[in-house]
């Protein structure tokens, strides 16, 4: 899987289990909505202070924004 993807998902799976919006979560990062909505789609590729930002607000470590997720499907 491609790392920007990769990021994305990871990046909606914390966001949701935090309960904030794409909104909250950028205002909390000082980031646009959009942006953060790019992140999520895969169609941006943030920097590591750009994910560092992101994982600070999320209150999880960055590197977890990397891995991949264990689904309890084969991995391919």
């Amino acid at each position: 899987m491609d790392v920007r993807r990769r990021v994305g998902l990871n990046l909606k799976k914390y966001r949701e289990a935090a309960n904030l919006s794409q909104e909250e979560l950028a205002f909390n990062c000082g980031l646009h909505r959009t942006y953060i909505s790019g992140v999520e789609r895969g169609i941006r590729n943030p920097t590591v202070l750009v994910l560092q930002k992101i994982a600070d607000a999320l209150q999880i470590e960055a590197w977890r924004l990397l891995v991949e997720i264990e689904t309890g499907r084969s991995a391919r």
